[in-house]
């Protein structure tokens, strides 16, 4: 009920933009805020909206929607193992300053059939196409082995996706999609992108901010870890060794 209200407003706003001469974007999601507490298996996102272009009915334009979910950036180091005298050894690493800990594309159609590869590297339409941001200098050759690694294991864990037939567009306005985020997604800020394509061309694009954040007990952890870090890791290190000593006079009685 609550998303088809939605509709209906959107359709509401569709009307009223109209006067718009520019094609508009008003997208929704289902949940802005998503609270990951004990035994969190995972949400399921809805993204979804209408694209309001006066003269598109006039000229028969027809709009494919590409909507992008990522967030939150973060730095990674990945080391690359290599056989070194029959054992596996650390033998090169690289680091990226920003890598999305999440990313997940879904669209009207295949990514190729919408917009050439230039487009898609410059919106990041794909896990292709993603701009990781690597630190220092590094091989051309290099770099694209280590981000191809880290999208392939990423992708593994479930947190770089793609449906290229995961939206469903009604009546050239209204359309619609779904994003799973798996249980072991990071906590943070994430955005939403649409894209309006026609013709090869991005016309139209919107962002809708989404909170990712833990609650209960956890959330009052890592709560209180972030703001009272010197007074947490003290803490931290006496129960350790309280428990140590516990655990040894226990034993020692036994």
């Amino acid at each position: 009920m609550m998303a088809a209200a939605r509709l209906v407003f959107l359709g509401l706003a569709a009307i009223f933009l109209s006067a718009q001469r520019e094609p508009i974007l008003v997208p929704e999601v289902s949940q802005s805020r998503v609270e990951v507490r004990q035994g969190f298996t995972g949400a399921d996102l809805l993204l979804y909206g209408a694209i309001v272009d006066p003269a598109g009915p006039a000229r028969g334009t027809e709009y494919d929607i590409v909507v992008v979910l990522k967030g939150p950036a973060e730095a990674i180091r990945l080391r690359e193992k290599d056989r070194i005298a029959g054992i596996w050894m650390n033998a090169g690493s690289t680091d990226f300053r920003s890598a999305p800990a999440f990313f997940a594309v879904a669209s009207s159609r295949p990514i190729p059939e919408i917009v050439d590869e230039r487009t898609a590297a410059i919106y990041e339409l794909g896990t292709s196409f993603i701009q990781l941001s690597p630190s220092g200098q590094i091989e051309p050759e290099k770099q694209t082995r280590f981000s191809d690694g880290l999208v392939d294991m990423r992708r593994r864990l479930g947190l770089y996706k793609e449906d290229m037939n995961g939206v469903r567009i009604t009546e050239k306005v209204l359309y619609q999609a779904r994003i799973n985020l798996p249980s072991n997604v990071t906590t943070g800020q994430y955005t939403a992108e649409t894209f309006a394509i026609a013709d090869g061309r991005v016309l139209a694009s919107a962002t809708a901010p989404i909170t990712v954040e833990k609650v209960g007990l956890e959330g009052r952890v890592v709560n209180a870890a972030n703001r009272w870090a010197l007074l947490y890791g003290l803490g931290a290190i006496a129960l350790s060794v309280f428990m140590g000593w516990f655990a040894g006079r226990v034993f020692a009685k036994v």
